[in-house]
């Protein structure tokens, strides 16, 4: 075997081992089951949200929209030179023009809007998705309180498993590109770099999407396969690209792959905003910690986007 090979496959089982294990972390420890938490316990449980909601913010702009919006520009820069090649530079003013355009910002607001129309049709054809009447009692540390605040009201927790669903599937078209980035890496040197910056990030995004799924009430089961599913998305993308492009690192990615990556960033940061942030928010205990807590998770993802 190859040892540039080898090192792949243990990239693949390193990235499937690691980041499934952080997931399962909050699902099999009751610990993290925030609806039985009471005083200091739910205290820190929130604040650990809040840094989850930090890491998600950073993942969002320091990595998926920051890589969308790069290799969109580097497709689109791609197709003019080959359309001025084809034209023989007859139209060099017209693809200035073009490329002065923000496609990749277009392409990511248009995620953000087809997921915003799915979950608005939704409701409006099945009013039952609306769920509780957004003026409603909730326990928080052992006080009644209700869900009016500064930040507005809560999502809806019928709702929040569909965002839920659009949280797993934005991620899980990232991380198949992003093993795909490391099954094409040339050199053993830069397999295993591409990989420890991915893991970095990973995991700790992984750790909140299992805290997330425990905190809207999903089920073990559910929320297992859920995070085995995500997990394997990484591996499944460095196998694709050690199977069919067979390494090759000139391997064009292509304008497609572009597209969807700036998509799925859409989406990715809709449920940021409408339902992790505002969730972990909405409470009235200690703002200033919450908002450390958020910037801290942000921080660390924008210190980890120097290597990734």
């Amino acid at each position: 075997m190859e040892p540039l090979l080898g090192v792949k496959i243990g990239c693949l089982f390193a990235l499937l081992a690691l980041t499934l294990g952080s997931g399962l972390v909050p699902i099999c420890f009751k610990w993290f089951r925030i609806d039985a938490a009471t005083g200091r316990h739910r205290q820190v449980l929130s604040l650990l949200g809040c840094t989850s909601a930090g890491i998600f913010l950073g993942a969002g702009f320091m990595h998926m929209t920051a890589e969308a919006l790069e290799e969109i520009e580097s497709e689109l820069q791609k197709l003019m030179a080959q359309n001025r090649t084809d034209s023989e530079g007859n139209s060099s003013d017209v693809d200035s023009a073009y490329m002065e355009y923000p496609y990749g910002e277009l392409i990511i607001s248009l995620g953000f809007f087809v997921v915003f129309f799915l979950e608005s049709l939704a409701v409006q054809c099945c009013p039952g998705a609306a769920g509780r009447s957004t003026v409603q009692e909730e326990q928080w540390g052992g006080t009644d309180i209700l869900e009016l605040h500064s930040h507005g009201p809560l999502p809806s927790p019928s709702r929040s498993p569909l965002r839920a669903l659009i949280l797993l599937l934005s991620l899980s078209f990232h991380s198949v590109f992003e093993g795909l980035a490391i099954g094409l890496q040339p050199t053993v040197a830069a397999t295993l770099q591409l990989c420890l910056a991915v893991l970095a990030h990973k995991v700790l995004v992984v750790f909140g999407v299992g805290l997330r799924l425990i905190q809207i009430g999903t089920g073990s089961r559910w929320a297992v396969f859920s995070i085995l599913s995500l997990a394997l998305m990484s591996p499944v993308g460095l196998a694709f690209g050690l199977a069919v492009v067979g390494g090759d690192p000139e391997q064009e990615r292509g304008l497609t792959q572009a597209v969807l990556e700036g998509v799925a960033a859409g989406t990715f940061l809709y449920v940021t905003f409408l339902e992790i942030l505002p969730r972990e928010l909405a409470g009235p205990a200690a703002p200033l910690a919450k908002w450390g807590c958020v910037a801290a998770g942000f921080a660390f993802m924008a210190f980890i986007a120097l290597w990734a």
